[in-house]
Order: C-alpha cells, then structure tokens, then sequence
C-alpha cells in the first residue's frame, strides 16, 4: 500500500488526484509531533504547507521517498535530512502566484489608504477622522520589487494598471521578460531602495535577512514595505523600530520568521502596521490549483517520473 500523510489540509481536488493514482492518503490531525510521527511509519509520500517537515518527522519515514511542499517554498523542510536519505523534494511554484499578486496589492491599497485605520475610527464612532486624514494614490508612484519570480511577474502588470512605475531589482531576471512587463530593472539594491514608494519582497531568503536594519534605513522617508514572500527576509525588530521612530509611513507583512508569530513580537506593537496570517495563497481557486499541482508532482516522484 502506497501512503501520502498529509501534514496540514490541502483541497479536495488534490486528494482526489491522490486517490485516483492508487494512493492511500491520511491525514494529520495537526502538523504537532504526537499527531504527525506516528503516520509517517508507513508514509511513501508527504505533503506539507508552511509547517514544513522536520528532520524528527523524517527519521520516523523509513519508507519516505518524496515530500511535497504546497507552494513555493521549500525552507521550513529539513533539505539536509531528505538528501541524507535521497528523499526527493518537489514543489508547486507559480500555482498560487495570482492571488498573492492580488493579496500584495491589496496590501498595498490598506497601507496608501489606511483602511484598517478608518474602520476602526468608524466603530470607534469617530467620524471626523476622515478629516485629519489624506490618504495616498498609487497612481504616479514608484512600486520596487526585489526580486523577480511568479508573484512579481503577477504583480508587476497589476501595479501598472493602476498607473505606477514599476522597477526591479534581480540576479536571474531576464531582461527580456522585464521589458515585455514593462518593468524597468534596477541593478543595485541601495537605488531600488532609496528610489522606492513601495518595496514589495519578492526573493528568496539567505542566512541572514535581506531587509535589516541598515536596508530600512536606506528607504525613503514615507515609503511603504510589503512581504508576501518569506519572513526571514525581514529584520522584524528592525522594522518594528523603523516603524515606531518613524522612518516608514507604513508596513505589511503576510509572513514572518515564527509563524504564528509570538505575542511578544516586537511587531504586535509597531504603529502602522498591517499584518495577515499567512493568507496571500488562500484563495479557492488558487489552492484548487496548488492541491493539483503538488499531487501530480508527488504522483509523478512515487512512479519514477
């Protein structure tokens, strides 16, 4: 019997998929280790979203052959543990790539024109905050992203409807694929940063974080930060300093270095922050896609494909 244990939850059309290949599929409780190690005995396959797959929860898969990240990201699986073992790694990148787009510049529209604010201001029966407020039209501004994959690709021509320049900052994009997106590149980090309305984070995190806190400081003063991406792609102290001194107008994180992210984050205080549980791929249609996507790449891996 050939066993898929799925780690978090993925879309019925995934599991179908699974089913139809033959595949047994259980499913965790929850991605804890007293839910998830005793299933892996018999697992052949995993698949995982952003709770990933521990070296423990590896270990405990004599018979695992394939593990299957749910998106793009394959950093919060243990890499080293699964090639010790030859245990192939496939992922789903692209598939969610739209609604990410989407949550990024929607992201980006709550920031320029302070939404969560002015819906507290209506609860809080203070009307009058809509005139000590003015808000911020994307038309005309500079929207940088640093980096240049699926979401940014997404994103770039979205941003650009809305009558934004757009500029990029990458070491693989091709300068073929920036024009016909009408996306100016940017070959330094510090002009992207300095020149930049809006930075939108769209690259893939090192050892230590891209946006620390001599990056921020390199922002202009009322510029906007956006991460969609990775959260160890940010100094979250760094930005939460940045924020209370002042030195942005604002920022929006969907992801973070601990997810969920501890009550005691330096974040949980910062003013003029908004922040999303991690939500930029939770779409219907895009999770429909990805469940499809990760279960033909696990199906493909089990058969030698």
């Amino acid at each position: 019997m050939t066993v898929c244990v799925l780690v978090q939850p993925i879309a019925a059309a995934g599991v179908a998929a699974l089913e139809a290949a033959g595949i047994t599929v259980l499913r965790a409780p929850h991605p804890g280790p007293d839910a998830l190690l005793p299933l892996m005995a018999g697992a052949s396959a995993a698949i995982t979203r952003n709770a990933g797959l521990s070296a423990a929860a590896i270990a405990a898969a004599p018979r695992l052959r394939v593990i299957g990240s749910h998106g793009t990201g394959t950093d919060r699986i243990d890499l080293a543990a699964a090639a010790a073992r030859g245990i192939a790694v496939v992922a789903t990148p692209g598939a969610n790539a739209r609604s990410v787009a989407e949550h990024a510049l929607a992201l980006m529209l709550a920031l320029a024109r302070a939404i969560p604010a002015a819906d507290r201001a209506v609860r809080a029966g203070d009307f009058g905050w809509r005139d000590r407020h003015l808000g911020v039209e994307l038309a005309g501004l500079r929207l940088g992203l640093l980096g240049w994959g699926h979401v940014a690709a997404a994103l770039a021509p979205l941003a650009r409807a809305l009558g934004m320049e757009v500029r990029a900052h990458s070491r693989h994009a091709d300068a073929a694929s920036l024009a016909a997106a009408g996306v100016r590149p940017e070959p330094e980090l510090d002009a992207l940063l300095a020149g930049a309305d809006i930075l939108s984070l769209h690259a893939r995190p090192g050892d230590r974080p891209l946006i620390d806190a001599a990056r921020l400081a390199r922002m202009r003063p009322g510029a906007f930060l956006v991460n969609t991406a990775r959260g160890a792609l940010v100094d979250e102290a760094a930005l939460a300093a940045a924020l209370a001194r002042g030195a942005l107008a604002g920022a929006a994180l969907d992801v973070f270095t601990l997810e969920p992210p501890p009550a005691d984050s330096p974040l949980m205080a910062a003013p003029n922050l908004i922040l999303t549980p991690h939500v930029g791929g939770s779409t219907a249609a895009a999770m429909d896609r990805t469940a499809r996507a990760v279960a033909e790449r696990v199906i493909a891996a089990l058969a030698g494909g």
